[in-house]
C-alpha cells in the first residue's frame, strides 16, 4: 500500500540499520542472557543505564511531550490462568502428571487467588516502574519541571493507565510542590489516546495475511515434545486429550508475565533457552504484522496512531511558542499505541519494512520497543539567550534514538521545524492517499 519510492527509501534505511545492528547481540543471545525478555510486551521495564547526552551548548530543555504505557499488570482474562489450571487438574485426577507437573499445578493454584477481581489491574511492580520514570524525568530534565512549570497529564479510561499516570505525577509533584498539575481522564480523549483500528488500517489488518503468517509461525516454532514429557507422564494421553502446542504456549504466557508480580514463583526454568526463543519469535512476528510496517499488512499499520501523532505535533507547536514557559504534556495508554507510534516516528529500526518472517528477529525486536511502562519522550530545547532554532531529541524507553529518515548534524538533536515538517507531510500524504471519507464509510460497514 505504501508508495514505491517510500518503500525503496525504507528498505535502504533498513539495510543501513542492519549493518549497524551487526555489532549488537542477537535476540537469541539476549534471551539466553536474560530469559524474561522472551515475554515481549510482558517484559518488566528495564531501568536505563546509558547516560544521556548533555544539552547543546547554549541551550536548555524546557518542554517534554510524552506517551507512555501503563506498568506491569495481571493478565487480562480469567481463562489465561484457569484454562491451564483446568487442563492440569484433569490430568492430575487421572494420574497423568509427573512430579514437575504436580509442582506446576501447585504453583498455579497458589497464585490464582491473587488474580480474582484483579484481571488487568496494575501491580505493585507496575506502580514502582512509573515512580521510577517520573523521578528520572525530574532528575534528567529539572529545568522542565522547575519554577512555575505546568504539566498537562491525560490518561485513557482504563484504571491501570490512570494509576500509572498518578504514580508519575506524584514524583513530579514531589520534585516541585508548586508545579501546576492538571490531570484528565475522559472518553472524549480516547480518539487519540487509544484509537481503535479503522478504515484502511483495519482493512489491512483483517486481510488474512497476519493470521496466516502467525499460524505458520506457530507450526514452525512450537516444539512441545520435551515440555510435554516434563509435565505429563503419558504421551498417548497428551495426544488424545489436549493440544500440546497450545498448552505449552499458555504456560509460556503465564510464565513470562510472572515478572509483573512480587512473587517467588518462577516458571521460566520449565523452558529451555531454545524454546523460549522460538515461542518469543511467534509473538515477535504477530506484533510486527499487526502494528509494524509489515508489507504483508500494507506497511501502513503504524498509521493507526495518526491521531496521536497529530496531537503531539499540534500541542508541541503551541507550547514551543510560549516565551519563558516550561512544562510537559504527558499521555498514558497502552502498548498498542506506543509500539506503532515508535514505528510511525521511525525511531531507530522500529519502522523498517521486512518481508521474510523467518529472519525478522534479526532486524526487528519487539521487547526493545514495548515492555511494560514503555514510553516515548520528545524533549525540546531552546537557546538560553538570543535567537536560535528550537531543537529536540527523542527517547524510547529513556534511551536516545535516531529518527531514521530525518537528517541532523548534531545527533541526538534534531531541529523541531524539520521534525514537524517531515511528520506533518507524512501524515498529510497518508490522508491524501486514504481520505477521511473513506475511513468513515468503512467504519459504518
Amino acid at each position: 500500500m505504501m508508495k514505491k519510492s517510500t518503500l525503496i527509501l525504507t528498505f535502504a534505511v533498513a539495510a543501513t540499520l542492519t549493518t549497524m545492528a551487526q555489532t549488537q547481540p542477537t535476540a537469541r543471545d539476549e534471551i539466553r542472557e536474560l530469559p524474561r525478555l522472551a515475554g515481549s510486551n510482558y517484559l518488566a521495564y528495564l531501568d536505563p543505564v546509558a547516560p544521556l547526552t548533555k544539552a547543546p551548548k547554549g541551550y536548555e530543555p524546557f518542554y517534554m511531550s510524552h506517551y507512555g504505557r501503563h506498568g506491569s499488570r495481571w493478565l487480562l482474562n480469567d481463562g489465561d490462568y484457569m484454562g491451564s489450571i483446568r487442563t492440569l487438574r484433569k490430568a492430575d485426577n487421572e494420574g497423568k502428571l509427573t512430579a514437575q507437573g504436580q509442582n506446576l499445578l501447585a504453583d498455579l493454584e497458589r497464585f490464582y487467588p491473587t488474580t480474582v477481581r484483579r484481571l488487568g489491574d496494575l501491580t505493585t511492580v507496575g506502580e514502582r516502574q512509573h515512580h521510577g520514570i517520573g523521578r528520572r524525568m525530574t532528575e534528567h530534565f529539572p529545568e522542565i519541571f522547575s519554577g512555575k512549570a505546568e504539566v498537562d497529564a491525560k490518561s485513557t479510561v482504563v484504571i491501570r493507565c490512570i494509576l500509572s499516570m498518578t504514580a508519575e505525577c506524584e514524583e513530579i509533584t514531589a520534585f516541585n510542590p508548586n508545579i501546576k498539575m492538571h490531570n484528565d481522564v475522559s472518553e472524549s480523549l480516547q480518539y487519540y489516546l487509544n484509537k481503535s483500528f479503522s478504515g484502511v488500517v483495519r482493512q489491512q489488518n483483517d486481510n488474512g495475511n497476519r493470521s496466516r503468517e502467525v499460524n505458520a509461525a506457530k507450526q514452525r516454532y512450537t516444539h512441545p515434545e520435551r515440555f510435554s514429557r516434563l509435565i505429563f507422564n503419558d504421551q498417548q494421553y497428551v495426544a488424545d486429550s489436549l493440544n500440546a502446542g497450545s498448552f505449552m504456549r499458555s504456560i509460556f504466557n503465564i510464565a513470562t508475565n510472572m515478572q509483573s508480580h512480587d512473587t517467588d514463583i518462577d516458571l521460566l526454568p520449565l523452558f529451555t533457552n531454545d524454546e523460549l526463543y522460538d515461542l518469543w519469535k511467534i509473538t515477535n512476528i504477530d506484533w510486527y504484522l499487526g502494528y509494524g510496517a509489515a508489507p504483508q499488512t500494507g506497511s501502513i499499520m503504524p498509521f493507526s496512531q495518526d491521531e496521536l501523532l497529530r496531537n503531539i505535533l499540534t500541542t508541541a507547536d503551541t507550547c514551543v511558542t510560549k516565551k519563558g514557559w516550561n512544562g510537559a504534556t504527558l499521555r498514558f495508554g497502552h502498548e498498542i499505541c506506543v509500539m506503532p507510534l515508535a514505528c510511525l516516528l521511525e525511531l531507530d529500526d522500529c519502522g523498517i519494512v521486512w518481508e521474510d518472517m523467518e529472519t525478522l528477529d534479526q532486524h526487528w525486536v519487539n521487547y526493545r520497543i514495548y515492555p511494560m511502562a514503555c514510553n516515548i519522550q520528545l524533549v525540546f530545547y531552546r537557546p538560553k539567550k538570543g535567537n536560535g532554532p528550537i531543537l529536540m531529541k527523542a527517547l524510547l524507553n529513556e534511551k536516545e534514538t535516531t529518527i531514521a529518515n530525518l537528517h541532523t548534524d548534531q545527533y541526538p538533536y534534531y531541529r523541531w521545524d524539520d521534525f514537524k515538517a517531515y511528520f506533518t507531510k507524512k501524515l498529510d500524504d497518508f490522508k491524501a492517499q486514504y481520505p477521511i471519507e473513506r475511513y468513515q464509510q468503512q467504519r459504518r460497514r
